[in-house]
């Protein structure tokens, strides 16, 4: 029988991983090719990982961390389908995904059907050792420490970077500031230093308690690609109520607004942007005064003084494209002021000439404060959550809110059929945040999201079943599982609609022989994205193929052979 494909796949990924660490003088020669041995002798992706995550080192920053392995068995995880949970609004909408259980095992499974297929991951990991309840004790038999955080994230990103598309894809990471630079760390370590994009704060909250060192309102958002690929972010909604001015060109570039003077001097002096310029039978220089101007072009300059934001040629070419106003300053001399237009403006094209570049849709370049705003913050999402939950607070502290994770999608994907990963669901925000977005633009995007059964004293039921699951069914259905339909989203919103799978992880013995009881038995193929196999010789092959643990022992030729249908 062939190998296992997704297994190659994985360690050959691993392999190339240590190989730039050797390039990037991280590891020794020697040492790499010890855990390329053992990488290659591994028995199950897991292990690979497991021994991957032995062999890094953070020699360029000084950061090291006690490293607890994932615990394995010998039982094979798959996806069983909870037809309880999961509903279907209509055969022609878009089915999204909810899995329950460990998201280490469920990353796996997805594997099988989305490596490098995903094109935004947005995960808020547990920031503090109480933050995973049971999940921390089965995984690692105590509290979650800043080295069982970073333990248990390493095999889950390694995982994470196996399924993101290769050329586009990004992953987005909510962490707070005690952790964020250990977090960083370890995205460096696993996306490389040349896939980061950004960190920015997000506000968490607008006041507080008053406090006698300093109030903490924001934590922050770090973002990585692969290595080496442009991310070309789109460009965050417009307010503009200020863009009140109309000239010839309104048809097509929109209304216009005058807010900045041609000239500065407030950034680093440049001798080549400090030119006259003719105009109107008048030559004006930065800053209106030709005795300064003469004593700049002598060379007695500031590091920040006086000159034009455009260079010559494209002030000539915005003048003559009707880009240029002059008017009359508070001291009577006249200052050059440009039109920003709504609806476009001017670029520079390859061969260093300028074209007006047109836009469908007004909007602002994102900065690393543009998550900053109220409607970013955990209390507008426990206002939203209480429009679905009357008793929000009692069932889930600080959820994100939709806007913040709708951004960061819009952002950072243009694509309207993009997949969406969160395997750190909570809430479920981000699934709301899709749906919202499909709605907004007529998108196709699907998500999906994985979360523990965690079970405490507010969620009883597990939080999967008391919250994640709930929230989808009231949202996308209208009413909740057992037709309750009073809580306020609804009364001022209609249902998103689509589909919802529920799948739960279960397990499997890699030696069940019982008939009916099999791994070949009990996996549905149909749930990872395959029509059923007609014959059980390619369903064993594809189940020992994509699957981790399957059986090793050898049956008897009467039992294959009953098995075969023979």
């Amino acid at each position: 029988m062939d190998k296992n494909i997704s297994f190659e796949k994985g360690k050959e990924e691993l392999i190339n991983e240590i190989e730039k660490r050797v390039a990037d003088k991280i590891i020794e020669r020697s040492n790499a090719d010890l855990i390329i041995k053992l990488i290659n002798n591994s028995d199950s992706l897991s292990e690979a990982i497991n021994i991957a995550q032995l062999g890094t080192t953070y020699k360029r920053t000084g950061f090291h961390f006690d490293k607890r392995l994932e615990k394995m068995d010998n039982t094979i995880k798959y996806f069983k389908k909870n037809q309880e949970l999961s509903f279907n609004n209509s055969d022609s909408a878009l089915t999204h995904k909810l899995i329950i259980g460990d998201n280490y095992d469920a990353l796996l499974n997805l594997l099988v059907e989305y490596r490098n297929k995903i094109d935004v991951i947005y995960i808020d990991p547990p920031y503090g050792k109480d933050s995973m309840g049971e999940f921390a004790e089965t995984n690692y038999d105590n509290a979650i420490t800043r080295d069982n955080l970073l333990s248990m994230l390493y095999p889950r990103l390694e995982l994470a970077k196996q399924l993101l598309n290769k050329d586009t894809g990004v992953i987005l990471c909510s962490i707070d500031d005690k952790n964020q630079s250990y977090v960083k760390c370890l995205f460096d370590e696993i996306f490389g230093e040349a896939g980061f994009l950004f960190a920015a704060p997000r506000i968490t909250k607008k006041g507080g308690k008053s406090t006698s060192t300093i109030q903490k309102n924001h934590d922050y958002i770090i973002a990585y690609a692969m290595p080496r690929n442009e991310i070309i972010f789109s460009m965050d909604d417009m307010d503009s109520s200020d863009y009140n001015l109309e000239d010839e060109y309104v048809d097509k570039r929109g209304k216009y607004k005058v807010t900045q003077c041609l000239d500065y001097d407030s950034l680093s002096y440049s001798q080549s942007l400090d030119y006259p310029i003719e105009l109107n039978g008048q030559t004006l220089y930065p800053g209106g005064d030709y005795e300064k101007y003469k004593e700049r072009k002598a060379g007695k300059y500031k590091k920040s003084d006086w000159a034009w934001r455009w260079s010559k040629e494209k002030f000539n070419y915005g003048l003559k494209k009707g880009f240029i106003v002059v008017k009359t300053g508070r001291d009577g001399k006249p200052r050059i002021y440009t039109k920003t237009y709504l609806n476009c403006s001017l670029e520079k094209d390859n061969t260093g000439g300028f074209y007006i570049k047109y836009t469908d849709k007004a909007g602002k370049y994102y900065t690393t404060l543009s998550f900053m705003e109220n409607d970013c913050s955990n209390d507008y999402g426990k206002k939203e959550l209480d429009k679905i939950f009357n008793n929000s607070n009692d069932l889930f502290k600080n959820p994100k809110p939709v806007t913040l994770i709708s951004k960061l999608i819009k952002m950072s994907c243009s694509k309207v059929d993009a997949v969406v990963l969160d395997f750190f669901a909570g809430s479920g925000t981000t699934a709301q945040s899709v749906l919202e977005l499909n709605k907004e633009d007529n998108g196709n995007r699907k998500f999906i999201l994985c979360t523990n059964n965690e079970i405490t004293d507010i969620n009883p039921n597990g939080i999967a079943y008391d919250v994640t699951s709930k929230r989808l069914k009231r949202i996308m259905t209208g009413e909740c599982y057992d037709g309750n339909k009073d809580f306020d989203w609804i009364k001022n919103n209609e249902p998103y609609g689509d589909n919802l799978d529920v799948y739960e992880i279960e397990k499997v013995a890699n030696s069940e022989s019982t008939k009916d009881k099999t791994p070949f038995d009990v996996i549905d193929e149909t749930l990872y994205g395959k029509e059923k196999f007609d014959n059980i010789k390619d369903k064993i092959e594809w189940v020992c193929n994509n699957f981790e643990h399957t059986q090793k022992n050898i049956e008897s030729d009467e039992v294959w052979h009953e098995r075969m249908g023979d």
